[in-house]
């Protein structure tokens, strides 16, 4: 095998080629199971030199693909001169598409030449995959593993003298300007290909930027895959390192895995330079006239003023290469298994040997509520999300379960009744080949090791445990709808076509509502909106129950009041969810409540009262659906099973996913109706039917008998089925739906009368001075 020789003047870019590559990389990217995302400012995208962390290979190819959809911009990158040393079709199609060897003798000056002409270079500073993630040593320095010398070292400066010795060339130019040396500007002009002096002066005048990034994965699989298997059955037997990298790149690809990029303001490399440096700079700049100038000065430097120069460019990279460092790893994006295994190492650092595990489950839920005001630390989607971490503190997560399910599986972790306890294999050494797949909690811990205010939230929550009160955990649940909401808003802001986003008019806001009243009776009030609608829809009638003593929370039944899109995804599960997350909150500041539900929301509040809760004093619901006056509600499971039919086979919605519904509130409820969402509320009737009997409450049913959606039957199959022998219809007499919204025919006062009768047989119970009373809590 005959060694490459390389030229001196590496290929340029092959434009065509690079494009149809962007092209095939598209294609595959959604192909591929991993979900990519790029958190960085437009601005910040406009630097030079961009760094990441190395952890997979998969990850080396990404950044410049994803810069080029984002602005348009070429990026080089540099690779191992092993994929040169053959002249076959890989190396030939790296030469063309900007991958230069990390040998190559002119590498920095070719760069720097890419840099000037206006693209990018990706460069991993950390020189090889870091497997177990550990960047800092046990003095709490920067330092990372090298496979070549087996030893412990900081990242190369590399990036640093590459963008030191890029403003170099700059100053060159700009001297040349200011001497008006013509000869010497269309050398450069010329040298860098560009086509006027003035494109060449907005080159010098442009600062040059390195821009630190982090790459983060999750979560790190380990279990075979098809990849792996299908290189083990061709190839035979493996080594460690060949099965280890196939296992975690192959899950990578092939297995839901999340894969964040974040971008850190830029470093100039240039901002350390102190008077001596623009000094010497100054007088060395005449005598550059071309990039290779620069990059030799440190070996063949002409005079005392050039080797001085190259002496300042390498003490002024390490402070550079330092802020990179500290920026490259605090952009970590942290996740719920980072912070598990922070608290897990923090616990044996403190010889403690297990967890209970509802204490454990708490101890994270609280870290992260407090990290959630923490504007300097990047959470995880997952992490912002209440529907991925809001069932934490009953132990029901699905992250955390793989979490420790990958921990047994590791021998990391053992289950004793209801304790989770640590094996010493947590605290046994590695092989850097095989920590991935041996004790994945370390490598998490050492993520997330730069960040040491992790590790500070979580000793703080476990010490918080202990004293937290069930009022602060009220107050977080609470905290947790508003964020759901936020969080289903920004996910469906963009989903669907431009006229269903202009048919839909509601502009009330939809956050749940919390109303403490001046003067509290210790009673509750649960107020659940209706179908299409939002809490916005029973907002006055609360304020009314407030201004009688009454503490009212209006809880927001998931999908509604961001987009239909978002309703069609939801099952009536997760509205009764939302309906006990909102019971529980609630029965914190009161022992004693009553329910309110307006259509769907009567429903709900009807299979709620199933239940017999002993803090529920009454239930009064109003226009609850069970027949409806349009026959064709009937056909709605024919339709939905059509569209999820058409939905399997292709990648069209549907044949009718939306049914077009104009409001009586266009302010406050979707116009348009999903198909699903009619076919759950059906699913929902079906099964609130059958647990009416199982009521116990003292229960008020209210209907308007014109009401032109719900048939008025449908208020007395209800009353007749209702179990409670406390149980009351009443009639309003009107053609509207939304009686209770309007206050139609005195429905407020009726259920006044109702909300009396059994207020009075219940003890005065006034909220505790920890809940003080506010007007209203609403975002």
């Amino acid at each position: 095998m005959k060694q490459m020789t390389y030229q001196e003047n590496w290929p340029d870019i092959n434009i065509g080629l690079y494009n149809r590559s962007v092209k095939l990389f598209s294609a595959v990217k959604h192909i591929l199971s991993v979900k990519l995302e790029l958190y960085a400012d437009t601005q910040v995208l406009q630097g030079d030199i961009f760094l990441f962390n190395h952890f997979s290979r998969f990850e080396t190819f990404i950044p410049q693909f994803l810069i080029f959809e984002k602005t348009g911009a070429y990026s080089c990158a540099i690779a191992s001169g092993e994929f040169f040393e053959e002249d076959n079709a890989l190396s030939r199609y790296l030469s063309q598409v900007g991958v230069f060897p990390h040998d190559h003798p002119r590498l920095f000056a070719m760069l720097a030449g890419q840099i000037l002409r206006g693209r990018k270079v990706i460069i991993f500073p950390e020189g090889s995959m870091v497997k177990d993630h550990r960047v800092i040593d046990k003095h709490g320095e920067y330092s990372i593993y090298s496979r070549i010398t087996g030893e412990h070292r900081k990242l190369h400066t590399g990036p640093a003298i590459l963008g030191q010795g890029v403003e170099a060339i700059k100053v060159a130019i700009r001297h040349a300007f200011k001497e008006n040396r013509i000869d010497r500007l269309q050398h450069w002009k010329e040298q860098l290909h560009f086509n006027s002096l003035d494109e060449l002066m907005a080159t010098a005048l442009k600062p040059t930027l390195i821009v630190p990034a982090n790459i983060t994965f999750y979560p790190i699989r380990s279990s075979e895959n098809l990849l792996f298997k299908s290189v083990e059955l061709f190839s035979g037997e493996l080594s460690l390192r060949q099965s280890e990298e196939l296992l975690i790149e192959g899950n990578i690809m092939l297995k839901n895995t999340d894969m964040d990029i974040r971008m850190d303001n830029p470093v100039n490399p240039c901002c350390v330079w102190d008077w001596r440096t623009h000094w010497v700079m100054d007088k060395v700049a005449p005598g550059i006239h071309v990039l290779d100038d620069v990059f030799k000065l440190k070996t063949q430097s002409k005079n005392w003023k050039e080797h001085l120069l190259s002496y300042f460019f390498v003490k002024n990279a390490e402070c550079s290469r330092n802020q990179y460092m500290e920026k490259i790893y605090a952009n970590v994006t942290v996740n719920l298994s980072h912070l598990a295994s922070t608290l897990i190492m923090s616990l044996l650092g403190a010889k403690r040997q297990r967890i209970a595990k509802s204490k454990f489950y708490t101890v994270l839920y609280i870290a992260i509520k407090h990290l959630q005001k923490n504007p300097d630390i990047h959470l995880h989607r997952s992490l912002l999300n209440p529907d991925d971490y809001g069932n934490l503190m009953h132990g029901v997560s699905a992250r955390f379960d793989y979490f420790i399910c990958v921990a047994k599986e590791a021998g990391l972790i053992s289950e004793h009744g209801e304790c989770y306890h640590f094996l010493p294999k947590l605290c046994e050494d590695s092989d850097f080949d095989s920590i991935r797949l041996e004790n994945p909690i370390a490598v998490y811990n050492n993520e997330a090791a730069p960040l040491p205010v992790l590790r500070e939230a979580l000793v703080a929550a476990n010490l918080e445990y202990n004293t937290i009160s069930t009022y602060q955990l009220a107050a977080w649940y609470f905290e947790d709808e508003l964020l759901g909401l936020a969080f289903e808003q920004q996910t469906y802001r963009t989903r669907g076509s431009g006229s269903m986003h202009q048919q839909e008019t509601a502009t009330a806001d939809p956050a749940p509502f919390f109303i403490r009243p001046d003067q509290p009776n210790g009673l509750g009030v649960l107020l659940i909106h209706g179908l299409l609608a939002s809490p916005a829809e029973l907002k006055d009638y609360g304020h009314y129950l407030a201004n009688q003593g009454f503490t009212v929370l209006g809880i927001r039944l998931k999908g509604h009041g961001t987009s239909p899109h978002a309703l069609r995804d939801v099952s009536y599960e997760q509205w009764f969810a939302s309906v006990r997350r909102g019971f529980n909150i609630l029965k914190v500041h009161c022992p004693k409540l009553f329910v309110i539900g307006f259509s769907t929301g009567g429903a709900l509040a009807l299979q709620l009262a199933a239940e017999n809760h002993v803090e529920i004093l009454g239930l009064a619901v109003a226009s609850v659906p069970i027949k409806f006056v349009n026959p064709a509600f009937m056909l709605v499971p024919l339709l939905y099973n059509t569209n999820a039919l058409v939905r399997w086979m292709s990648s069209l919605e549907g044949v009718k996913p939306f049914i077009d519904n104009p409001p009586e509130h266009p302010d406050i409820n979707y116009r348009n109706t999903p198909v699903r969402a009619l076919y759950e509320l059906r699913r929902m009737i079906q099964h609130m039917e059958a647990l009416l009997p199982d009521i116990e409450t003292p229960s008020l049913v209210l209907y308007a008998d014109g009401d032109p959606v719900v048939s008025p039957e449908s208020a007395e199959t209800v009353y007749k089925k209702l179990g409670a022998p406390d149980k009351h219809l009443h009639a309003i007499k009107a053609k509207r739906h939304g009686i209770l919204m309007e206050n139609i025919g005195g429905a407020w006062p009726v259920i006044d009368e109702f909300l009396q009768k059994h207020r009075d047989g219940a003890a005065t119970v006034h909220e505790t001075p920890q809940a003080k009373p506010t007007q209203e809590t609403a975002s």
